[in-house]
Parts: structure tokens; C-alpha cells; sequence
């Protein structure tokens, strides 16, 4: 407390108001779009290592002879701060404006002072924890103890900086900074191997309630000490964890069973802004999610604290559980797969996260060859450290095989470079037979959305070498040698001559429609001729046996979106959307599902019943939030079909009164109106 002589204090410089200046602040921190920095009472987002102005409105002009200032950060949530955990920091305000102090201390100095309003930079330190932060504002006299408080009325955010040289995070391509922080729209890929499919998905980092849940989440269900929330190494080890469900109550619960109820099923989400404004009002895991609702989560919790991050898509995906780097099957005298014994799998697909950062925490990375995308997976499948989690594990580890680094390298080589083996099992106590191994089965078409493209980009190469490589099967050997695995020992012992065989999908497959399957044989063994018995049997005269199968998509029909007139800032528009029954029987109980910028809410718009070649139909008025581009989401659900979807990106133009020029008279329009 202090104590304010009655002699002097009408002397006492006092603060009685403080600007935020969230539109400067917000374009230069590329924080503008936030929904807390456009409130009726709005709340400041700045970027760390990067300084941002405050206009401290006085009781009379500063002097700089007398007056003293220092300012007091405190971490929001943490009831006794302290310096000695980073988690309380003092500064004094310096007179010059380039004196902020080194990049991984915090600073305030002077910019401008102009009669009662004094001007001020403040400098988070690079490495500053990620949270919330109270600020309160001393003065003094200098030489007595005359003092006075003004305390900021609402935290203000400190976020990751991707746009700061000596943050962790740091990013040098603009591009990839639009893409992987600031853009709220992506594309998610399923499907299967040989049918690619992407699929919309809104992010929504910056709408309401977002980077609040997103702050909860890291610290509360996240359990990350205030001291560590400024690590990304940490929080995203920490949110992989914590977006699932099974051993923290986190964001999401998984399901992959056929029942959704009393929840919602993966296939209905286009985006995450309902689901985590859902979980921040309850805070209990919204019900339901599979690998791509989870990927879609945790890129918007990174984007929203300032981690670059983007979606990955692996197509015939491994799931080791032995950590053998290979994923086995056994099958019986009959030819068929002992489900019962089998514990590993191969998903059509499986999606993930990576996430951009330093890896300082890693040994011999002096030359940062362990930095850029690390590997980060929320999809619970096994436990690392005693929890549901997996990565950050450095994509370029992976690439070479390290499997020893931290963290998961092992789990991440073998779902994108596993060797897929099958054993004949003939009883306990007897030798497992070698009937069939597929070097190339594992990792294909791995898959992100391109920057600044609404089309897919192939990151297959950054994950692992080009197949049938003497550099991909070097390091395959150098994981199997590493691996703890019995599986991988008997593997690496085990001889091998095939027939190879392969499926072929002839036609584009859509629903309701007929397709052929041609099988191509080729004999790579030193034997000259085999006689194939049966479609999927063995092989005459060899101790060979054949075991093969394959996955494949159903193509559905595309939903198509229609702006009607020129797309313009805060106009409201009539949009169309269509999509047309492919089935041979109605669809009943259809859902038109909306989301996009600017829609705070998902839009639920129910259609007719839908004959066979009919049309499922709805309208909606919607009014672009800004100029730029912005993307529209349509899914549709019916009894008869689900998990259809469709995107539109629009280009939205200002209003004509709202464009700067010389003869208008509009000068109280701020360039922060539109987004470049």
C-alpha cells in the first residue's frame, strides 16, 4: 500500500485512464481479427518479443525530472506470483523509445508525450509466458515516497510470436505465417489412397470464447505450470493430451463405434469454434470425435495461442502397438486373420498435426537440424509417459529414423514407414511362418493443404525417403536395429522370395453403381513359373501363400454453394446451396450444417425429403465480416447418406463508400478496416 502525503500529493502524477490502442496494437500484432479486441469493452491480444503502445491519459503533463514510472506484470491466474517463477515482472520506464531492453527481458519506455497523454511502449520478453496478464501502472515523485497505483482493468493476452526472430515459434515466410497462423479456414483429407478426398474444416481461432478455451485448456485440463506456458515444446506435448478425453476429462471424447447417441456424430462437425465454445460453457468433453475432429482442434488451439501448425493427412496408416516398426498379422490354416491376436492395424487414413518450432530441448541440435514442423497427434491411441499423447516428435528425426528422440518417434516412423508382415501361426510353441511382407504398403499420399491454395500439397518426402530407395530401406534397418521388439528381430532374420501381387480399381467408384477389380501378378522370386490356385489362396509347387486386401472410397455427390451478386463487406447476401440425391431412394431427414467467417454459430437449416435425382435445397442471408477472402462451409446429413460436404472461398470487396480516396470525405475510416 502507499502512503500519499497530503503536502505533496496534489503534486503526484496520476494516470486516470488508460488506451488500449487495439487497432494500432491489433494490426501491428496481427491480433485484429480476435473477437476480444472488437468488443463493446475490448480486450488487448498482443504477440510476445514484439512492443505495443499504451496511452496513459494523466492529471497533467509527465516530467521527466520528477516523475517516475515502473510498471508491474503478474500472471492473471496464479494467486501469489512471484519473479523467482517468471510469473511476476517489473520494469522501469525508460526515457528513450529504443530502450526496451534485451529480447528475452520485458522493457517499457517512452514514445511520445503530448501535454496530459503520455505515450508508452511495452516489450514482453520473447519467451514470455503465454497467458493472461494483469498490469498495474505506479508513479512516483522521485526522492520521496509519494506514490500512487493505477491498476489495468482487464488482463491483457500474450500470445506465441511467429513474427519475432527469437521467439521459438519464429517463422520466416510470410506465406507460411497467413497460413499456419492466421488463416481460419483449412482442408482436411480422408478418403482412401486412391480416392483423395478433401474436406472443409472452419477453424474459427479468432471468434468468440476461442482463445479463452484455448488458454483453459493448456492450463487447466493441460495441467502446464504458469512457468512453462511459454515452452511450445511443452504446451503442444501438453495439448496432444489434452484434446482427448481418456485420462483428463479433455476436449473431446472419441467414439468409433456406430452409436452417436447423446452426442454428435465425427461425420457432423465442419469446424471447431461450437465444439470448444461448447466445452468452455461446461467444461466437460464434447461427444463425439475420430482422428480428423481431433487434427482440426489442436490446429485451432495452436493457431489461436500463435503456434504455427497445419493438418496432416497419412493414407494407410500404421498403428504399432508393439513398437516393432512393423505391423503384423497372423493368420490361420484357413487363410483367415486371428483378429483375437492381432493388436496392430492400418487405417484408411489417419490424421494428425504438426506443429512449427525449435527444438532446443534435443541433444546434438546444435545446428538446427531437429528444428521446423514437429509431429504432434491428440488422437488417443497408446499411452507415452503414462497419458494419452504423442510428440512433438521433429519430422526431420523421423525422416532419418532416430527413433530414440523424444518424443514418439518410434510410434510416428511406424505409422508412416512400417513394414506390413503376415505369419502363419500354427499353434503355441511352433515357429511363425513368413507368408507375406509389403515393404511399400505404409505411408502414402501423406498429405497437407497447400499455402494459399485451396488444393492439396504432398508431404510424403519430409516424412520418409522415396520407396524402394537404398536410402528409405537404410533407414528402416537403422530403426528395426533400435527397435525393443521381438517381432523386429525375427523379421530382420527372416528370408523371404514373393509373388507379388496387386489390386487394381479400374472405374471412378460412385454409390449405387457397379465396379471391376483387375489383380495383376508379378513373380519377383527366382523361381521362372507359379500357378495362382483360387482368388486369394496360394500358390502351386512353392511353399508360398498369398494373402492380400484392399481399401476404397465411395464417391458422393458434391455440394454446390452460390453467392447471388457481387460479394461485398457487410452486405447482406442470398446464398444458394444444392446438392443432388445420387441414391436410388429418397433421402429423408436431411440437414444443410453452415459455418464460415463471421458466423458465430453453426447454421442448422433442414430440407424436404429428397427424391432419387432431386435437388436438396436451402437459402440463407449472410453479410461478409470484412474484406479479403472469405471461405463458406456447407455439410449435409441425412438417414440415407452423411459426411457430405462442400467449400466455397469468396473475395469480398469494400463498399464503395468505404474506399479511401482523395475526394471522399471518410477520413474517420481506419485502414483497420480492411484486411489486406
Amino acid at each position: 500500500m502507499f502512503i500519499i502525503s497530503d503536502s505533496v500529493s496534489h503534486d503526484l502524477l496520476t494516470i486516470e485512464k488508460v488506451d488500449l490502442s487495439t487497432a494500432r496494437n491489433g494490426k501491428i500484432h496481427h491480433t485484429d481479427r480476435f473477437d476480444l479486441m472488437k468488443r463493446d469493452i475490448p480486450k488487448l491480444v498482443i504477440r510476445r518479443g514484439h512492443p505495443f503502445k499504451l496511452q496513459l491519459h494523466c492529471n497533467r503533463p509527465y516530467n521527466i525530472e520528477k516523475d517516475a514510472i515502473s510498471l508491474v506484470f503478474a500472471v492473471a491466474d496464479v494467486d501469489r506470483p512471484s519473479f523467482g517463477h517468471g510469473t511476476l515482472i517489473a520494469v522501469a520506464l525508460k526515457h528513450k523509445s529504443t530502450d526496451l531492453g534485451r529480447s528475452f527481458e520485458w522493457g517499457a519506455s517512452i514514445n511520445s508525450i503530448n501535454g496530459d497523454l503520455l505515450e508508452i511502449l511495452i516489450k514482453p520478453a520473447a519467451n514470455a509466458i503465454v497467458t493472461q496478464w494483469k498490469l498495474d501502472i505506479d508513479t512516483k515523485l522521485i526522492n520521496t515516497t509519494v506514490a500512487k497505483s493505477y491498476s489495468l482493468a482487464q488482463p491483457f493476452y500474450v500470445l506465441f510470436n511467429p513474427w519475432c526472430r527469437e521467439d521459438q515459434v519464429y517463422l520466416e515466410d510470410e506465406r507460411a505465417r497467413n497460413e499456419y497462423v492466421l488463416s481460419d479456414t483449412t482442408l482436411i483429407w480422408k478418403g482412401t489412397y486412391n480416392r483423395l478426398r478433401p474436406t472443409p474444416w472452419r477453424l474459427g481461432q479468432f471468434e468468440r470464447d476461442v482463445l479463452d478455451c484455448a488458454l483453459h485448456v493448456i492450463a487447466y485440463v493441460g495441467k502446464i505450470g504458469p512457468s512453462s506456458r511459454g515452452d511450445p515444446v511443452k504446451v503442444s506435448r501438453a495439448l496432444s493430451a489434452a484434446v482427448n478425453s481418456p485420462d483428463d476429462d479433455g476436449l473431446l471424447l472419441g467414439n468409433w463405434s456406430n452409436d452417436f447417441s447423446g452426442g454428435t456424430a465425427p461425420t457432423k462437425w465442419g469446424g471447431s469454434v461450437d465444439i470448444m465454445q461448447r466445452f468452455y460453457r461446461k467444461k466437460k468433453p464434447v461427444k463425439f470425435a475420430q482422428c480428423w475432429v481431433f487434427a482440426g482442434c489442436l490446429t485451432t488451439i495452436a493457431r489461436a495461442v500463435g503456434i504455427p501448425s497445419r493438418i496432416i493427412t497419412n493414407y494407410s496408416s500404421a498403428h504399432d502397438t508393439q513398437a516393432s516398426m512393423t505391423v503384423d498379422y497372423f493368420v490361420d490354416d484357413d487363410g483367415k486373420i486371428m483378429e483375437e491376436m492381432n493388436a496392430d492395424s492400418i487405417w484408411n487414413y489417419h490424421v494428425w498435426n504438426e506443429v512449427w518450432m525449435a527444438r532446443p530441448d534435443l541433444s546434438n541440435n546444435e545446428n538446427g537440424d531437429y528444428d521446423g514442423f514437429q509431429a504432434v497427434d491428440a488422437t488417443p491411441q497408446e499411452m507415452s509417459d503414462q497419458l494419452f499423447r504423442c510428440g512433438p516428435a521433429s519430422v526431420a528425426g523421423v525422416k532419418r529414423g532416430e527413433i530414440l528422440k523424444p518424443y514418439d518417434n518410434t510410434f510416428l516412423y511406424a505409422e508412416v514407414n512400417a513394414d506390413k508382415v503376415f505369419w502363419r501361426y500354427t499353434g503355441v510353441g511352433n515357429p511363425l511362418k513368413l507368408i507375406k511382407k509389403d515393404e511399400f504398403g505404409i505411408g502414402h499420399f501423406i498429405s497437407t493443404k497447400a499455402i494459399g491454395r485451396w488444393e492439396r500439397q504432398d508431404i510424403t518426402r519430409t516424412y520418409k525417403y522415396e520407396e524402394k530407395t537404398g536410402e528409405e530401406r537404410a533407414t528402416m534397418l537403422k530403426a528395426l536395429r533400435q527397435a525393443n521388439s521381438a517381432f523386429s528381430r525375427y523379421y530382420l532374420n527372416e528370408e523371404f522370395n514373393e509373388v507379388q501381387f496387386h489390386f487394381e480399381l479400374k472405374d471412378d467408384i460412385k454409390i449405387g453403381e457397379d465396379f471391376s477389380v483387375m489383380l495383376n501378378i508379378k513373380n519377383k522370386s527366382s523361381e521362372k513359373k507359379h500357378i495362382v490356385n483360387g482368388n486369394l489362396a496360394s500358390v502351386e509347387d512353392t511353399d508360398y501363400e498369398y494373402f492380400a486386401q484392399d481399401d476404397f472410397r465411395v464417391r458422393k455427390p458434391d455440394i454446390k454453394i452460390i453467392f447471388t451478386g457481387k460479394p461485398t463487406h457487410d452486405v447482406a447476401h442470398d446464398i444458394h446451396v444444392r446438392l443432388e440425391n445420387s441414391l436410388p431412394i429418397p433421402m429423408t431427414k436431411g440437414v444443410f450444417t453452415i459455418e464460415g467467417s463471421g458466423i458465430q454459430e453453426p447454421m442448422i437449416l433442414k430440407v424436404p425429403d429428397v427424391q432419387p435425382k432431386a435437388f436438396a435445397e436451402t437459402r440463407f442471408a449472410y453479410k461478409p465480416p470484412y474484406v479479403g477472402s472469405v471461405k463458406l462451409i456447407a455439410k449435409f446429413t441425412s438417414k440415407e447418406m452423411d459426411d457430405v460436404d462442400g467449400y466455397r472461398v469468396f473475395e469480398i470487396a469494400p463498399k464503395p463508400e468505404d474506399i479511401l480516396t482523395p475526394e471522399a470525405n471518410n477520413d474517420t475510416i481506419e485502414k483497420t478496416d480492411v484486411i489486406e
